[in-house]
Protein backbone atom coordinates (compact mmCIF):
# COMPACT_ATOMS: atom_id res chain seq x y z
CA UNK A 1 0.00 0.00 0.00
CA UNK A 2 1.29 3.22 -1.27
CA UNK A 3 1.63 6.20 1.68
CA UNK A 4 0.08 9.63 1.15
CA UNK A 5 3.07 11.12 0.25
CA UNK A 6 3.82 8.54 -2.45
CA UNK A 7 -0.31 9.28 -3.51
CA UNK A 8 0.35 13.04 -3.80
CA UNK A 9 3.26 12.94 -5.57
CA UNK A 10 3.18 14.43 -9.17
CA UNK A 11 6.62 13.96 -10.00
CA UNK A 12 7.12 13.24 -13.85
CA UNK A 13 3.71 14.42 -14.86
CA UNK A 14 2.55 17.10 -16.89
CA UNK A 15 -0.01 19.64 -16.00
CA UNK A 16 -1.87 22.58 -17.82
CA UNK A 17 -3.60 24.68 -15.87
CA UNK A 18 -5.80 27.87 -18.09
CA UNK A 19 -5.81 30.97 -16.43
CA UNK A 20 -2.76 29.96 -14.57
CA UNK A 21 -1.31 32.96 -14.06
CA UNK A 22 -4.16 34.53 -12.69
CA UNK A 23 -5.43 34.56 -8.45
CA UNK A 24 -6.57 30.81 -8.19
CA UNK A 25 -4.76 29.26 -11.54
CA UNK A 26 -1.42 30.95 -9.53
CA UNK A 27 -1.95 28.99 -6.47
CA UNK A 28 -3.24 25.53 -8.23
CA UNK A 29 -0.13 26.00 -10.15
CA UNK A 30 2.19 26.29 -7.07
CA UNK A 31 -0.09 23.33 -5.61
CA UNK A 32 1.04 20.70 -8.44
CA UNK A 33 4.34 22.51 -8.20
CA UNK A 34 5.12 21.96 -4.88
CA UNK A 35 3.90 18.04 -5.30
CA UNK A 36 6.69 17.77 -8.11
CA UNK A 37 4.40 18.59 -11.51
CA UNK A 38 5.77 20.41 -14.64
CA UNK A 39 3.92 23.17 -15.51
CA UNK A 40 1.91 24.38 -18.81
CA UNK A 41 0.89 27.65 -17.64
CA UNK A 42 -1.80 29.02 -20.60
CA UNK A 43 -3.16 33.00 -19.89
CA UNK A 44 -3.97 36.08 -21.57
CA UNK A 45 -1.26 38.29 -20.37
CA UNK A 46 1.77 37.63 -21.89
CA UNK A 47 4.00 39.79 -18.42
CA UNK A 48 2.36 37.47 -15.75
CA UNK A 49 2.33 34.22 -17.45
CA UNK A 50 5.89 34.63 -18.27
CA UNK A 51 6.97 35.65 -14.94
CA UNK A 52 4.78 33.11 -13.20
CA UNK A 53 6.49 30.48 -15.34
CA UNK A 54 9.95 31.80 -14.65
CA UNK A 55 9.03 31.92 -10.76
CA UNK A 56 7.82 28.14 -10.63
CA UNK A 57 11.02 27.04 -12.35
CA UNK A 58 13.20 29.03 -10.03
CA UNK A 59 11.29 27.84 -6.70
CA UNK A 60 10.80 23.91 -7.36
CA UNK A 61 13.47 23.49 -10.21
CA UNK A 62 10.89 21.91 -12.58
CA UNK A 63 9.79 23.02 -15.84
CA UNK A 64 7.37 25.59 -16.58
CA UNK A 65 6.12 26.73 -19.80
CA UNK A 66 4.55 29.63 -20.33
CA UNK A 67 1.30 29.79 -23.55
CA UNK A 68 0.11 33.14 -23.89
CA UNK A 69 -2.88 33.31 -25.80
CA UNK A 70 -6.34 34.54 -26.69
CA UNK A 71 -8.12 31.37 -25.37
CA UNK A 72 -11.03 32.67 -28.27
CA UNK A 73 -9.20 31.71 -30.80
CA UNK A 74 -10.19 28.18 -31.57
CA UNK A 75 -7.60 27.34 -34.16
CA UNK A 76 -4.51 28.15 -31.69
CA UNK A 77 -6.95 26.53 -28.72
CA UNK A 78 -6.64 23.08 -30.84
CA UNK A 79 -2.99 23.42 -31.31
CA UNK A 80 -2.16 23.31 -27.52
CA UNK A 81 -1.86 19.91 -27.16
CA UNK A 82 0.48 19.31 -29.85
CA UNK A 83 2.59 22.45 -28.26
CA UNK A 84 2.87 20.39 -24.62
CA UNK A 85 3.47 16.54 -26.50
CA UNK A 86 6.56 18.42 -28.36
CA UNK A 87 8.15 20.00 -24.66
CA UNK A 88 6.96 17.18 -22.44
CA UNK A 89 6.04 14.07 -24.51
CA UNK A 90 3.09 13.73 -22.40
CA UNK A 91 -0.10 15.38 -20.87
CA UNK A 92 -1.59 14.06 -17.25
CA UNK A 93 -3.58 16.86 -16.05
CA UNK A 94 -5.68 19.71 -17.40
CA UNK A 95 -7.25 22.44 -15.35
CA UNK A 96 -9.82 24.16 -17.06
CA UNK A 97 -9.91 27.36 -14.53
CA UNK A 98 -9.77 30.58 -17.28
CA UNK A 99 -13.14 31.81 -17.12
CA UNK A 100 -14.59 35.94 -17.64
CA UNK A 101 -16.15 36.33 -13.74
CA UNK A 102 -17.91 38.64 -12.33
CA UNK A 103 -15.52 41.74 -12.30
CA UNK A 104 -15.37 41.88 -15.47
CA UNK A 105 -16.18 45.34 -17.19
CA UNK A 106 -17.63 43.65 -20.13
CA UNK A 107 -21.02 45.96 -21.33
CA UNK A 108 -24.19 44.23 -20.50
CA UNK A 109 -22.10 41.87 -17.96
CA UNK A 110 -22.48 43.13 -14.13
CA UNK A 111 -26.11 45.01 -14.56
CA UNK A 112 -29.60 44.00 -13.98
CA UNK A 113 -30.88 41.36 -15.71
CA UNK A 114 -32.87 43.65 -18.27
CA UNK A 115 -29.43 45.30 -19.39
CA UNK A 116 -27.62 42.04 -19.68
CA UNK A 117 -25.88 41.81 -23.50
CA UNK A 118 -26.79 38.83 -25.58
CA UNK A 119 -23.35 39.09 -26.95
CA UNK A 120 -21.75 38.89 -23.78
CA UNK A 121 -23.73 35.92 -23.07
CA UNK A 122 -21.82 34.06 -25.96
CA UNK A 123 -18.41 35.58 -25.43
CA UNK A 124 -19.48 34.02 -21.37
CA UNK A 125 -20.46 30.69 -22.61
CA UNK A 126 -17.70 30.34 -25.07
CA UNK A 127 -14.71 31.24 -22.55
CA UNK A 128 -16.49 29.27 -19.41
CA UNK A 129 -18.00 26.18 -21.43
CA UNK A 130 -17.09 25.84 -24.76
CA UNK A 131 -12.78 26.27 -24.49
CA UNK A 132 -13.08 23.52 -21.55
CA UNK A 133 -15.13 21.23 -23.93
CA UNK A 134 -12.34 21.85 -26.88
CA UNK A 135 -9.48 21.34 -24.78
CA UNK A 136 -10.73 18.20 -23.08
CA UNK A 137 -11.31 16.67 -26.74
CA UNK A 138 -8.38 17.57 -27.89
CA UNK A 139 -6.38 16.68 -24.73
CA UNK A 140 -8.18 13.45 -24.73
CA UNK A 141 -5.51 10.86 -26.36
CA UNK A 142 -2.96 12.29 -24.34
CA UNK A 143 -4.92 11.97 -21.52
CA UNK A 144 -5.76 8.44 -22.14
CA UNK A 145 -2.14 7.35 -22.12
CA UNK A 146 -0.87 9.25 -19.60
CA UNK A 147 -2.19 6.11 -17.11
CA UNK A 148 -2.99 8.97 -14.33
CA UNK A 149 -5.37 11.03 -16.32
CA UNK A 150 -7.25 13.77 -14.63
CA UNK A 151 -9.71 16.78 -15.72
CA UNK A 152 -10.15 19.48 -13.47
CA UNK A 153 -12.99 21.76 -14.31
CA UNK A 154 -12.99 24.83 -12.25
CA UNK A 155 -16.98 25.63 -11.00
CA UNK A 156 -18.89 28.40 -9.46
CA UNK A 157 -21.39 28.23 -6.27
CA UNK A 158 -23.53 29.91 -9.10
CA UNK A 159 -23.21 27.29 -11.31
CA UNK A 160 -24.88 25.15 -7.89
CA UNK A 161 -27.20 27.69 -6.44
CA UNK A 162 -29.01 30.82 -7.05
CA UNK A 163 -27.72 34.23 -6.55
CA UNK A 164 -29.03 36.27 -2.83
CA UNK A 165 -29.25 39.30 -5.10
CA UNK A 166 -29.69 41.23 -1.87
CA UNK A 167 -25.94 40.55 -0.98
CA UNK A 168 -24.94 43.15 -3.77
CA UNK A 169 -27.42 46.57 -2.91
CA UNK A 170 -25.52 49.49 -2.86
CA UNK A 171 -22.12 47.92 -4.28
CA UNK A 172 -22.33 48.49 -7.82
CA UNK A 173 -20.94 44.51 -8.27
CA UNK A 174 -23.40 42.32 -9.99
CA UNK A 175 -23.98 38.61 -10.68
CA UNK A 176 -24.66 38.42 -14.18
CA UNK A 177 -26.88 35.25 -15.84
CA UNK A 178 -24.22 34.39 -18.35
CA UNK A 179 -21.48 33.33 -15.83
CA UNK A 180 -24.07 31.13 -13.75
CA UNK A 181 -25.12 29.37 -16.88
CA UNK A 182 -21.67 28.93 -18.28
CA UNK A 183 -20.41 27.10 -14.91
CA UNK A 184 -23.88 25.56 -14.34
CA UNK A 185 -23.32 23.94 -17.71
CA UNK A 186 -19.57 23.18 -17.05
CA UNK A 187 -20.66 21.19 -13.93
CA UNK A 188 -22.70 19.23 -15.92
CA UNK A 189 -20.52 18.71 -18.64
CA UNK A 190 -17.98 17.23 -16.06
CA UNK A 191 -20.48 14.48 -15.30
CA UNK A 192 -20.54 13.44 -18.68
CA UNK A 193 -17.27 13.41 -19.78
CA UNK A 194 -16.64 11.52 -16.36
CA UNK A 195 -18.87 8.51 -17.87
CA UNK A 196 -17.32 9.19 -21.60
CA UNK A 197 -13.61 9.38 -20.57
CA UNK A 198 -13.92 6.43 -18.29
CA UNK A 199 -12.19 4.51 -17.08
CA UNK A 200 -8.65 6.05 -18.26
CA UNK A 201 -9.86 9.55 -17.59
CA UNK A 202 -10.89 11.03 -14.53
CA UNK A 203 -13.11 14.22 -14.70
CA UNK A 204 -14.23 16.18 -11.95
CA UNK A 205 -15.51 19.43 -10.48
CA UNK A 206 -13.80 21.95 -7.98
CA UNK A 207 -16.11 24.67 -7.01
CA UNK A 208 -15.00 27.30 -5.25
CA UNK A 209 -17.17 29.83 -2.68
CA UNK A 210 -16.81 33.83 -2.83
CA UNK A 211 -12.72 34.64 -2.50
CA UNK A 212 -11.75 37.79 -0.42
CA UNK A 213 -10.44 40.69 -3.64
CA UNK A 214 -10.90 43.96 -1.85
CA UNK A 215 -14.77 44.02 -2.34
CA UNK A 216 -16.89 46.47 -0.87
CA UNK A 217 -17.11 46.25 3.01
CA UNK A 218 -21.15 46.02 2.57
CA UNK A 219 -20.64 42.81 0.61
CA UNK A 220 -18.08 41.42 2.24
CA UNK A 221 -19.85 41.44 5.98
CA UNK A 222 -23.34 40.09 4.36
CA UNK A 223 -21.44 37.59 2.56
CA UNK A 224 -19.98 36.57 5.91
CA UNK A 225 -22.87 36.55 7.40
CA UNK A 226 -24.64 33.99 4.98
CA UNK A 227 -21.44 31.45 5.49
CA UNK A 228 -20.99 28.83 8.54
CA UNK A 229 -17.45 29.55 8.67
CA UNK A 230 -17.44 32.81 9.52
CA UNK A 231 -14.99 34.10 6.44
CA UNK A 232 -14.79 34.68 2.66
CA UNK A 233 -12.17 32.24 0.99
CA UNK A 234 -8.26 33.03 0.32
CA UNK A 235 -6.64 31.50 -2.72
CA UNK A 236 -4.70 28.98 -0.08
CA UNK A 237 -7.95 27.26 0.41
CA UNK A 238 -8.04 25.86 -3.06
CA UNK A 239 -4.30 24.22 -2.98
CA UNK A 240 -5.31 20.84 -1.34
CA UNK A 241 -8.34 19.97 -3.02
CA UNK A 242 -7.12 20.59 -6.49
CA UNK A 243 -4.12 18.48 -5.46
CA UNK A 244 -6.15 16.08 -4.42
CA UNK A 245 -7.91 15.93 -7.27
CA UNK A 246 -4.87 15.93 -9.41
CA UNK A 247 -3.35 13.01 -8.09
CA UNK A 248 -3.55 9.53 -6.97
CA UNK A 249 -5.19 10.19 -3.59
CA UNK A 250 -8.06 10.43 -5.60
CA UNK A 251 -7.65 7.85 -7.97
CA UNK A 252 -11.10 6.29 -7.42
CA UNK A 253 -12.99 9.50 -7.27
CA UNK A 254 -14.69 10.75 -10.97
CA UNK A 255 -17.94 12.83 -11.94
CA UNK A 256 -17.66 15.09 -8.75
CA UNK A 257 -18.17 18.09 -7.57
CA UNK A 258 -16.16 19.09 -4.75
CA UNK A 259 -18.17 22.27 -3.34
CA UNK A 260 -15.02 24.04 -1.10
CA UNK A 261 -17.02 27.12 0.20
CA UNK A 262 -16.88 27.53 3.87
CA UNK A 263 -20.23 25.84 4.13
CA UNK A 264 -22.38 28.76 2.11
CA UNK A 265 -24.66 26.21 -0.35
CA UNK A 266 -25.44 23.80 2.94
CA UNK A 267 -28.26 26.41 3.55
Amino acid sequence: MRTVQELMNLKNRVAIITGGAGYLGSAICESFAEAGADLVIIDLERNSCENKAKHLEDSYNLRAIPLCMDLGNEAALKKIPDIVLEEFGRIDILVNCAALVGTSTLTGWSVPFPEQSPDTWRTALEINLTVPFILSQTCTPALRESGHGSIINIGSIYGVNGPDMALYEATGMGNPAAYAASKGGLIQLTRWLATVLAPNIRVNALTPGGIARNQPEIFTERYIRRTPLQRMAVEEDFKGAALYLASDLSSYVTGQNLIVDGGWTVW
